[in-house]
């Protein structure tokens, strides 16, 4: 075989690949279900370029396309927007939705921890100090007195943004107990879920009975339907990571937690992004005591209504669509 003849059999198919590569993933769809045949013969056409001692300039050219032909089919699709959009508003609200039942399970027992020992300790205020430390009701009360050098001292930019990051490692971290727990069979997801619960409704009934209520709501109204929400999401997925430990549906337990892994991410990953959110809110709204309560107590309530129609609503497959894709 002369390389002449060579060259003119394969030319044109490697002009098309080489047109394919340099369009990066965006081309490779358009040809996808030929590049891959097309990716072995290239790989036959170095070897035979090699074997047969052609020019090295035409092996370099084909040891450069299967170099970049190889990382375009087998390498990972890098960031991009639309992924991000496709997660934030399907993906996401959709895996909630599959799982609205333990969603709802792990709510009632937040919510409703919460509001029984805000009842108890509003009723019997001692008994906050058996859920929390004098110094930890000191510290809260001295947050939310309006009247206190922390309350009235106004805080600089550089001083939000300390709080922003501060905000994230604390809810983070906090979400990653409650999501991590579920390894032990779920007990600890359950117990982190209900020990903050308990914490909560404390908290709010210690400030309540010190008569700091319209400092406390006005701040936390903001950001709590983004943090709340989102604690509650990371326990309920590593509950079910708990729960598939025991019911494997057949499979072998590994199989079964692996598979609770996969519905699991998508919802601890969402519930990462929430935290986030609701630290930003935190630290460069919730704080700012200069503005109306009204104002705080609208954009919080607007937050909720936005976020409750962002998980009954986003990501629905219209009926069409449903069609199509069927």
């Amino acid at each position: 075989m002369t390389q002449r003849a060579f060259v003119k059999r394969r030319e044109k198919d490697w002009k098309e690949l080489e047109g394919i590569i340099t369009g990066g993933r965006r081309g490779l769809k358009k040809k996808a279900a030929w590049f891959p045949q097309a990716f072995r013969e290239l790989n036959g056409d170095l070897n035979t370029a090699r074997s047969h001692g052609f020019d090295p300039s035409l092996i370099e050219k084909l040891n450069r396309l299967t170099l970049e032909g190889g990382q375009l089919l087998y390498g990972r699709e890098s960031f991009s927007l639309k992924k991000v959009y496709a997660f934030i508003f399907k993906t996401f609200p959709r895996a909630v939705r599959a799982q609205w039942g333990s969603f709802a399970a792990c709510s009632l027992i937040f919510y409703g921890l919460a509001v029984f020992t805000l009842s108890v300790c509003i009723r019997f205020p001692d008994f906050t100090f058996e859920i929390m430390s004098r110094w930890e009701a000191s510290s809260l009360e001295a947050m939310y007195n309006p009247e206190s050098d922390y309350y009235l001292e106004p805080r600089e930019i550089s001083t939000d943004a300390d709080m922003f990051g501060y905000y994230i490692f604390n809810n983070v971290s906090i979400a990653f107990r409650n999501f991590a727990g579920g390894l032990v069979v779920g007990i600890g997801s359950l117990l982190s879920l209900a020990f903050n619960g308990i914490f909560f409704g404390a908290a709010a009934a210690h400030i309540i009975n010190k008569g700091f209520q319209d400092t406390f709501f006005s701040f936390i109204i903001g950001h709590s339907g983004f943090e709340l929400t989102a604690l509650v999401l990371s326990a309920q997925a590593g509950l079910r990571l708990g729960y598939r430990f025991f019911i494997t549906r057949g499979l072998t337990r590994g199989e079964s937690l692996r598979e609770a892994g996969k519905t699991s991410l998508p919802i601890i990953a969402g519930s990462t992004v929430m935290l986030v959110i609701a630290a930003a809110i935190e630290a460069f709204w919730s704080s700012r005591h200069e503005l109306p309560s009204e104002l705080r107590y609208g954009t919080g309530a607007f937050f909720i209504v936005a976020l409750t129609c962002y998980f009954l609503f986003a990501g629905r497959v219209k009926a069409g669509e449903e069609r199509e894709a069927s």
